[in-house]
């Protein structure tokens, strides 16, 4: 797929309707159609797909997930001064493009959307990794969207795929891998924003399972793991002793050994410890 033909160049567009990127905002634009192409591409096929997109900004992203040939984009946008901007896309793509102003944190997105859903975002840094969260523990599972295409900060994105007994590994990716396959599929460095980022960027692809991969109550898991990696240099057998006073049995039963940390432990051994308590 290509451009969309008759728009002009993004940095026009952010010329046009001063687009000057906020700090408070979260905004980092990238003006590459060639890289916001390659995001969308990320997220496979999006043909047969609605595609929900937070944070679109003067719509570089929209563009890309329009000409890879989504079927709808809902792009959901904080700040009124892209509205114009994004309008122009919605009319070069008459009925593709429905844009949403307000805040994607305090809105029901998934009434908006048609399934099958896949979200595809350069998520504002400020609220990303809430918002990630948020799609990851819903009150139903599978959840309203199939797949996450996601732009996060690297360090970030690391913690997402991180694996035991890495420095990067903690709560985030226990939740994350939980219920989905996840990978770093691209890397970005900040000279590709505008204005340029102090940090390096990462596109995460995650793929919903259609259950968990182990059995654990969300509840308990959660509650454990916090208390477990919110003193990670501790052993298991001091952060846990708030669950009870056998907690030691109760690790040696999940088959841990009850001097581990939390940073050594992988997901099966976590819900196999969730499910002791049930």
């Amino acid at each position: 797929m290509g451009t969309i033909d008759g728009l002009p160049p993004l940095r026009e567009v952010i010329a046009a309707h001063d687009l000057v990127a906020k700090k408070q905002l979260g905004q980092n634009f990238l003006l590459d159609l060639n890289l916001t192409a390659k995001i969308a591409r990320c997220a496979g096929d999006l043909a047969a797909f609605d595609v929900l997109e937070v944070g679109p900004g003067p719509g570089g992203l929209t563009r890309g997930l329009l000409a890879e040939g989504a079927r709808h984009v809902v792009a959901v946008e904080k700040d009124a001064r892209a509205l114009p901007a994004l309008a122009e896309i919605a009319a070069a793509c008459p009925g593709r493009l429905t844009v949403l102003h307000g805040d994607a944190l305090g809105m029901d997105l998934g009434s908006h959307l048609t399934p099958p859903v896949k979200v595809v975002a350069n998520l504002p840094y400020n609220v990303g990794t809430e918002l990630l969260i948020r799609w990851l523990t819903p009150a139903v599972w599978p959840p309203f969207w199939q797949s996450l295409t996601l732009m996060f900060q690297k360090e970030v994105a690391e913690r997402i795929v991180a694996k035991p007994r890495t420095e990067a590994y903690g709560r985030l990716a226990l939740l994350a891998q939980w219920r989905c396959e996840t990978r770093i599929v691209m890397t970005l460095p900040p000279e590709a924003f505008t204005p340029a980022p102090k940090v390096h960027s990462a596109v995460v692809h995650l793929v919903a399972l259609p259950a968990p991969r182990y059995a654990a109550d969300e509840k308990l898991l959660m509650r454990i793991t916090a208390m477990a990696f919110n003193q990670r240099r501790k052993m298991l057998r001091s952060s846990l002793k708030g669950l009870g006073p056998d907690i030691e049995a109760r690790l040696l039963a999940a088959g841990i050994p009850p001097t581990a940390r939390a940073e050594e432990i992988g997901l099966e051994a976590f819900c196999a410890l969730a499910r002791g308590f049930g």
